[in-house]
């Protein structure tokens, strides 16, 4: 995951969370598991190389279950 927007995926994540009223420390929490679990989903479905947007399907299914 150490490809150009990765962090601004992060920070993207951290910021909606503090926005919606998280304390800091569970935005940091938060946000650090929904980006890590969204890449370990990535990968599972054979994403390699990733890109930041590669994310961003597995991000909506995380925080928007069905």
């Amino acid at each position: 995951m150490a490809s150009g927007g990765m962090g601004d995926v992060l920070s993207g994540l951290l910021g909606g969370l503090l926005a919606q009223g998280f304390e800091l420390e569970q935005a940091a929490s938060i946000g650090a598991v929904l980006h890590s679990t969204a890449a370990d989903q990535a990968a599972k479905k054979g994403e390699r190389g990733m890109l930041a947007t590669d994310l961003l399907p597995y991000l909506r299914e995380l925080v928007n279950p069905c």
